[in-house]
């Protein structure tokens, strides 16, 4: 049985042994007995959604609407959100319901809780004080009862104090706040995240230890998102029982590459160092040239299949006369 599925770490979707998931994970529970706000901070592609529904589902009650508050402009912003009367505006030929009523008893996840207009901030503001709102072109107010989980990677004190986020209801949010970590910052997750992946996208394929290793020293900008996104496009690409850094997109093999170059300059400069006061020679370029990359993955998996060219031919998905012919090419023959 694999980790994934002997292990109840990745339950609720919240993936990895790290000491801040582990936090996160400790913390949970006990946030979802309560009502009061909360307010997840964290970069964009953290995994600020898988934590918000991690609470609901901690202590499931009614619905989980997500709202997505870059999405709310325009004319029908406030419609959507607290729905509208029959006839209030022109096309309106139905009552409607919003976000806000579907997540009646439930919970409301608002992300991207800095990027809400401020005339919506006014009204999610009695929503939040009042527990009542009005639908457009109604004059009834309906009471509501909901927990409100808000999510933003912004600095909202300083959006506050830059007038682009109201303070009154910035301290009605910030009750109970949770930091989201950048992937950069729990790396060591990243193995049990691709094992969680490849099982949640149905794939046939392994990583390699070598990718497993690339995939572990990258920085990750868009996070979790990202590196979700980086090994989709692999399963998708690879034709092979293995992923392999060759299937790696450009920008996170460049990385790696650009990487072993500068370790291998600080080598050289340190021994340089050491031994006399001679020049440091000039550093390789640090992007290679496809041909290169190609003859340094060829040489790994005949490494990695132990000089077995028929299981080569077919990690790297190529027929045994190509491999042959790249061999030679490439001056690869034992």
């Amino acid at each position: 049985m694999s980790a994934v599925a002997a292990n109840v770490r990745f339950s609720h979707r919240l993936v990895g042994e790290s000491p801040a998931i582990q936090r996160l994970r400790e913390q949970i529970p006990k946030i979802a007995l309560s009502r009061s706000p909360v307010l997840l901070l964290g970069e964009t592609g953290s995994g600020k959604e898988v934590v918000a529904r991690t609470i609901y589902e901690a202590n499931p009650a009614g619905n989980f609407v997500p709202i997505d508050c870059g999405s709310l402009v325009g004319t029908l912003m406030e419609s959507e959100l607290f729905g509208h009367a029959k006839g209030s505006f022109t096309g309106a030929g139905e009552s409607k319901k919003g976000l806000i009523e579907l997540a009646n008893g439930g919970t409301a996840f608002f992300d991207e809780i800095g990027d809400l207009p401020l005339d919506l901030q006014v009204k999610l503001l009695r929503v939040l004080q009042e527990r009542e709102y009005r639908p457009v072109g109604s004059l009834v107010r309906h009471k509501v009862d909901l927990r409100v989980v808000a999510a933003t990677h912004r600095n909202l004190a300083k959006e506050v104090e830059r007038g682009n986020f109201r303070e009154d209801l910035y301290y009605r949010l910030n009750v109970i706040r949770l930091v989201v970590p950048p992937l950069r910052e729990r790396k060591e997750d990243i193995p049990l995240l691709i094992e969680y992946f490849l099982q949640q996208l149905d794939a046939s394929q392994a990583p390699t230890p070598e990718l497993t290793r690339a995939l572990s020293e990258y920085d990750w900008p868009g996070n979790v998102r990202e590196l979700y996104n980086c090994i989709q496009r692999m399963v998708a690409v690879s034709s092979g029982p293995y992923l392999h850094t060759g299937d790696l997109p450009t920008a996170v093999r460049n990385h790696g590459v650009a990487a072993q170059m500068g370790a291998r300059r600080l080598a050289v400069a340190a021994g340089a160092g050491a031994a006399s006061s001679a020049a440091v020679p000039p550093p390789e370029p640090a992007i290679l040239t496809l041909a290169e990359l190609e003859r340094r993955h060829v040489r790994y998996v005949l490494q990695y299949a132990k000089g077995d060219r028929t299981l080569a031919a077919h990690l790297l998905g190529i027929g045994r006369t190509t491999l042959y012919r790249k061999i030679k090419e490439y001056g690869l023959a034992e």
